[in-house]
């Protein structure tokens, strides 16, 4: 999928660390700490008693016995069996092998959190790896070290392999690494910041890069991604229902108690919240009978209900919130999850097993790109709404608060809303389907986990896109009718907001694409 590439640099941020500590348990909260801010990695005694103890188990019993990955070849190749002298190159040549993604480099925010939750799954003690493995990942984070890792690679069982090798390859000083914004050898961030490569031993190179941390980091963004993306819709909901002075019964509480799904209630709710203070709303529209007269029917001054796009809102933002609830409660195991196999345990032994395979991740992310997907179509229809005269009755076509005709307004817009919801809608094709043998038939059903994480990451990015588009029509339309000073205390927030980030327009500009791009971004980092 299309990359996108944050560079973030250490220097511009705050010298006052918050720390997370790895180990014992991460949360989504720890997620969104980390990605805001510099933060300061603890290794606690304890864990490093952990590592150090399971270390010393995995060598006692390899030194006697037959382990996979120590004293083995690697997936069909483990019938061969690794002399003590060739061990340590077995561990460097997986690495090397496996470093060969192709496509654009990751986001960085995305390699950063690859980095923690590599580093916290080591950390439990349960994967035989040296400490110098949970330093030399700590030093990257710590010193704003992102490895280049590239979007194309992992069919996600096994772990996301050639990922992961491209963050163990930098670990080695090898390969290539983001730092201050700008791309490097990794021999060059090691020497500014007077750092050594990690040197492998055991099973250091399998440990690293057998697990699901790279799809999860990208999923775990993704989800928070995607509670802000409803959120904003939920706001644009309430919008909607003060431009049009649509039929507030929709929101009312007992319409959610006979169908009591959480995820329509809270909508609902929300919804109401946002409306309180507003002039433009009512309890229940009146609709009285026309007289009587003749004929057999007589037309009606006013609907008695709106279109789907606004009447059904809770019920379709509803089953998004429920999916995204969903997804976070899986993602947050997964983060806490030992994936490495085999799962190192003095009390149990070493055990192989498949805890790498990311069946749960791929499920989840292709559930919430659907989801997502149709949130895209709700705001497409939406925007269409504003759009069309015939449809709201109230605004200019294509809510131009120029001169009709003259000026197009938000008509090239429509287009870029429209077509963006068809691709969201050609992504939406599940990939964790799409199992296909690999690896000599070794790896015989994969999950395709990070493929299903970065194509949700598209759907996110288009629908923020769409939502962009959509909020310009909504505070154009505001501006049209001059009700800001008539909306609900939480809308007019809102709008006020919006307003900051995005100026009116009467005549049409030759900017207009690149302050969509810019309100787009903007978006993403509202407060709500």
């Amino acid at each position: 999928m299309g990359a996108r590439t944050v560079s973030i640099s250490m220097a511009s941020r705050t010298l006052s660390k918050k720390k997370i500590s790895v180990g014992k348990r991460l949360s989504f909260s720890d997620i969104a700490l980390f990605l805001s801010q510099a933060i300061s990695i603890e290794i606690s005694e304890e864990v490093l008693h952990r590592v150090i103890a399971s270390k010393a188990y995995l060598d006692a019993v390899s030194a006697k016995e037959i382990i996979y990955g120590v004293n083995t070849g690697f997936g069909p190749l483990a019938r061969t069996y690794i002399h003590p002298s060739k061990q340590r190159e077995l561990q460097y040549n997986l690495i090397r092998s496996h470093a060969v993604g192709q496509g654009s480099p990751l986001d960085q925010h995305y390699v950063r959190v690859m980095l923690l939750l590599r580093l916290h799954t080591l950390a439990q003690g349960f994967s035989g790896v040296s400490p110098e493995i949970l330093y030399g990942l700590q030093n990257f984070i710590e010193k704003g070290i992102v490895p280049v890792v590239f979007e194309h690679g992992s069919v996600g069982a096994s772990g996301d392999l050639v990922q992961l090798a491209h963050i163990a390859l930098a670990l080695i000083g090898e390969g290539e690494v983001f730092m201050e914004g700008k791309r490097v050898q990794t021999s060059v961030a090691l020497k500014k910041y007077k750092l050594k490569p990690v040197i492998l031993s055991g099973r250091d190179g399998l440990a690293l890069i057998n697990g699901t941390s790279a799809m999860t980091a990208i999923s775990a963004i993704n989800i928070i991604e995607g509670e802000q993306l409803t959120s904003l819709s939920v706001t644009a909901a309430a919008l909607l229902l003060e431009i049009t002075g649509a039929n507030i019964e929709i929101i009312h509480p007992f319409i959610s108690q006979m169908r009591p799904h959480r995820g329509q209630s809270e909508a609902a709710k929300m919804i109401n919240n946002l409306l309180k203070g507003s002039r433009l709303i009512k309890n229940k529209k009146q609709h009285v009978l026309p007289e009587t007269g003749s004929e057999d029917t007589s037309p009606l001054g006013n609907v008695v209900q709106e279109i789907y796009s606004l009447r059904c809102a809770p019920q379709i933002l509803g089953p998004v919130m429920d999916t995204l609830a969903s997804a976070k409660e899986i993602v947050e195991t997964e983060m806490n999850s030992v994936t490495d196999n085999p799962v190192i345990s003095s009390k149990y032994g070493i055990l192989h097993s498949g805890n790498f395979h990311g069946d749960y991740v791929a499920l989840e992310m292709d559930k919430l790109k659907i989801a997502i997907t149709k949130l895209s179509l709700l705001l497409e229809r939406q925007i269409n709404f504003l759009c069309n005269p015939r449809l709201n009755g109230i605004l200019p076509p294509f809510v131009t608060a120029g001169t009709p005709g003259l000026d197009l307004g938000l008509q090239g817009l429509q287009f870029v809303a429209t077509s963006t919801a068809a691709e969201n809608q050609t992504l939406s094709m599940p990939m964790s389907i799409h199992t296909i043998s690999t690896n000599n038939d070794n790896q015989d059903i994969v999950s395709m986990g990070t493929n299903a994480a970065l194509m949700t990451s598209r759907v996110i990015l288009n629908t923020y896109q769409i939502q962009a588009i959509l909020f310009v029509a909504i505070v154009q339309a505001i501006d049209l009718l001059a009700i800001q000073g008539v909306l609900g205390k939480g809308t007019r927030h809102m709008y006020d907001t919006m307003r900051d980030l995005f100026s009116s327009f009467k005549k049409d500009y030759p900017r207009l694409y690149k302050d969509i791009a810019n309100f787009t971004t903007a978006l993403k980092k509202i407060a709500l």
